[in-house]
C-alpha cells in the first residue's frame, strides 16, 4: 500500500505510533519518540516490500473499512469489514490515567481486535524492525507471548491470540476478542484480554475527563479538541519537552530532499504550543515546559543557547543517514538528528521569555515566577539586545546563507517588551524603565530597517526584497497593531504573493534546495488571525473553514499541503498546524454570550 500521513495518533506522552486507515502500526518509536522506530513502514524498511516495520490486521477478502478516534479521547477505532458481512473493530491506545497518585504513563502500546460479525477469517502480521530498518532479532517464543531482545530496547509482545498463528502467519478464525500489548520485557502476570479492557476503560475515562476541564471556544470545538489532544501526545512528560513531529524525513515535497528529523523540541515552536495549551486551561503542560526550559539555561550560557534541543534535553543532534530505510515512498534520504542545532537564530531568546513570562501573569500556576526567575530571564534579554539586527539562519533553517531576519529581531524586541512588562508587575519601576527603552529602541530600528519604500511592505530581511508569511505574525507579538498602514499593506502583499487556495507558502524565494513547491501549512491559520487582526473578521471564518476541511479524515494536519490535489506532506502531525487550529478558533469564534 502506498505511504500516506492520512494516518491517526495514538499515546500517552510517554511513547506514540501512528495508526493507517486499515488499522496498521507503521510507525513507533521505543522507549520514547526520538527513540528507535521498531514499525517504521511509513518509511519502507527492507528494501520496501510492504511486510517489514508494520503490526498489521489483515481481514481476508476484506475491502471496506472506516475509522475514528472514540469520541473526546485519544483512542482509535478501526472497523474493517467484507461483502459477507464480516466484521472486525481494532481498537488502538496507549495506556494513560491516574493511578495510586500518580500519572500511570508506560511504554506501552494496546491492540484489542473484536469481531462484530460474522465469523472474520484474520491474519496478523507482526513484523518489527531494529537499528532504523534491520530486520528486528528472532524473538523468544514463550507461551504467551514473543520477547524482542534488542540492544536498544528489549520489549514483549503479550497476547492470548495463538501463538502459533501469531510466528506463521496463518489466517484464524476470530471467534471472540483478543488483545496484543506491546511493552518492556516483563512477564503480565493478568489475562491480556481482562487487562487491556481494564486499561482502555481507565484511559477513556482520563481523557474524557481531561477534555472536560478544556476552556473551548464556542465554534469549532471538534476541531479544537482534537488539536489539544493531539498537542497533549507530542509532548515528553518526562522532561517536559513538546516535539515538533513524531516522525522524521516524511519529505515537505517529492523528490526535493526536503526531509528532516522533527523528533526534538524547538523552542520557538515550542512556546506556541503550551501558550495555545494554556489558553485552554491545559497548564500542566506549561509547567513541564518550563521546567525543561529552565533546566536547559541553567546549564548553558545564554550565549550558547540553541534552538532546538532533545526531548531529555541533549544539545547533541548530530545528523546521519539510516540507510536501511528507503524512505517515503522510497524517498529518501532517511535522516537521524538535525543539524538545526549549530545554528544562530536570535528568535531563541524571544521564546523562552515569552514562555516563561505566563508564570507571572497566570495565578493557577503552582510555582509563580519570582525575582529569581526574572533575574534569570534578564540575562536572556541582554543576548536579545546583543542580537536584535545581527544575522542568523532565521525562522526557516536556511543553511545555505546568513542574513538579518525581520521576524529574529522582532522575537528580541518582544523579549525585551516582556521583561518591561513583568518588572512592573513585579514593582521595579527602574528595571522596567531600562527595559522598556531597549524594546523601543529595537523597535525603531527594526521597523525602519524592515520596512522597504519600493514594495510598500515590510520585508523578510532587512534591506532585502523579499516577503515571508512570518511577517503575519507582527500583529500578534504586539510590535504593529493589526490596523497599522504598513502591516496592512504587507497583508496586501502577501496576499498578492504568498496565497494560493487559502493555503499560504512561507515565501517564494529559492532557498538551498530550490523554490519551495507547496504551502505551509500553519501559516494558513497565521493568515487567518492576520484577517481577524485587520478588522476583515467575516473572510477570516469563511477561510478557516475552508482550511479545517483539509484536514486528513481523523482531523490532524502534515507540516505541507498541496495546494492542487490537497495532499499533505511533510513530518506529522505537526505541532505548529495544531497551534494554528486552536488560537485562529478562539480568536475569531462568536463568544458564549452571544451565541447561546
Amino acid at each position: 500500500m502506498r505511504a500516506s500521513v492520512d494516518l491517526a495518533v495514538i499515546g500517552n506522552c510517554e511513547v506514540a505510533a501512528l495508526v493507517s486507515p486499515a488499522g496498521e502500526l507503521v510507525w513507533a518509536c521505543l522507549p520514547r519518540p526520538d527513540g528507535d522506530p521498531v514499525f517504521c513502514a511509513l518509511l519502507e524498511p527492507d528494501g520496501g516490500d510492504g511486510e517489514s516495520g508494520i503490526f498489521a490486521v489483515d481481514l481476508l477478502n476484506g475491502g471496506g473499512r472506516t475509522q475514528a478516534y472514540v469520541r473526546n479521547t485519544a483512542i482509535v477505532a478501526t472497523v474493517l469489514g467484507d461483502a459477507f458481512g464480516n466484521i472486525v473493530r481494532i481498537t488502538d491506545f496507549c495506556p494513560r490515567f491516574r493511578d495510586r497518585g500518580r500519572m500511570f504513563r508506560p511504554m506501552m502500546f494496546v491492540r484489542l481486535v473484536e469481531p462484530l460479525g460474522g465469523r472474520p477469517q484474520i491474519r496478523i502480521r507482526l513484523a518489527p524492525c531494529s537499528d532504523y530498518g534491520l530486520p528486528a532479532p528472532e524473538p523468544v517464543v514463550g507461551s504467551h507471548h514473543l520477547s524482542f531482545r534488542s540492544a536498544s530496547t528489549p520489549y514483549r509482545v503479550t497476547t492470548d491470540a495463538s501463538m502459533t498463528a501469531l510466528v506463521e502467519r496463518r489466517p484464524f478464525a476470530l471467534d471472540g476478542p483478543v488483545a496484543f500489548i506491546i511493552g518492556p520485557d516483563e512477564t503480565i502476570p493478568e489475562a491480556p484480554l481482562g487487562l487491556a479492557r481494564s486499561l482502555l476503560d481507565a484511559t477513556r475515562q482520563y481523557w474524557e475527563e481531561w477534555v472536560r476541564a478544556l476552556a473551548l471556544p464556542f465554534d469549532w470545538q471538534v476541531a479544537v479538541i482534537r488539536a489539544a489532544i493531539t498537542l497533549k501526545l507530542s509532548t515528553y512528560e518526562d522532561s517536559g519537552a513538546v516535539l515538533a513531529a513524531l516522525t522524521t524525513s516524511v519529505p515537505e515535497a517529492p523528490d526535493t530532499g526536503r526531509n528532516w528529523d522533527y523528533r526534538y523540541c524547538w523552542l520557538r515552536d515550542s512556546y506556541f504550543v503550551v501558550q495555545a495549551l494554556n489558553r485552554l486551561g491545559a497548564t500542566r503542560t506549561m509547567e513541564g515546559y518550563l521546567r525543561y526550559i529552565n533546566n536547559i539555561v541553567g546549564q548553558t550560557p545564554a550565549q550558547d543557547l540553541q534552538p532546538v534541543y532533545g526531548i531529555g534535553g541533549e544539545a547533541q543532534l548530530e545528523e546521519r543517514v539510516a540507510a536501511a530505510l528507503a524512505g517515503y515512498r522510497r524517498m529518501g534520504p532517511v535522516r537521524i538528528g538535525n543539524a538545526a542545532y549549530l545554528q544562530r537564530q536570535n528568535d531563541v531568546y524571544g521564546a523562552l521569555v515569552l514562555a516563561a513570562s505566563q508564570l507571572f501573569y497566570d495565578a493557577r500556576l503552582a510555582v509563580p515566577g519570582d525575582a529569581a526567575l526574572f533575574a534569570a530571564l534578564e540575562r536572556l534579554g541582554e543576548r536579545a539586545v546583543a542580537a536584535a539586527g545581527s544575522p542568523d539562519s532565521g525562522p526557516w533553517e536556511l543553511r545555505g546563507r546568513a542574513d538579518v531576519h525581520t521576524f529574529s529581531a522582532v522575537m528580541c524586541w518582544a523579549a525585551c517588551d516582556r521583561l518591561a512588562r513583568i518588572a512592573q508587575r513585579l514593582a521595579l519601576p527602574d528595571r522596567s524603565a531600562r527595559w522598556k527603552e531597549r524594546a523601543a529602541s529595537i523597535a525603531s530600528r527594526t521597523l525602519s530597517a524592515a520596512w522597504s519604500d519600493a514594495r510598500r511592505s515590510f520585508v523578510a530581511t532587512f534591506g532585502g526584497t523579499g516577503l515571508d508569511a512570518t511577517l503575519l505574525l507582527l500583529p500578534e507579538l504586539g510590535i504593529v497593531s493589526g490596523s497599522d498602514p504598513r502591516f496592512l499593506c504587507t497583508l496586501r502583499a502577501i496576499e498578492a504573493e504568498l496565497l494560493v487556495d487559502d493555503l499560504l507558502f512561507r515565501y517564494r524565494e529559492p532557498d538551498d534546495f530550490g523554490v519551495p513547491k507547496f504551502a505551509f501549512t500553519s501559516c494558513s491559520f497565521w493568515y487567518v488571525n492576520a484577517l481577524a487582526a485587520a478588522g476583515r473578521a467575516g473572510e477570516a471564518r469563511e477561510i478557516f473553514e475552508r482550511v479545517l476541511a483539509r484536514t486528513n479524515a481523523v482531523g490532524l494536519l502534515a507540516e505541507h499541503i498541496d495546494p492542487a490535489s490537497g495532499e499533505h506532506w511533510g513530518n506529522f502531525p505537526q505541532t505548529y498546524c495544531m497551534v494554528g487550529i486552536i488560537s485562529s478558533a478562539l480568536r475569531i469564534s462568536r463568544p458564549w454570550e452571544e451565541a447561546l
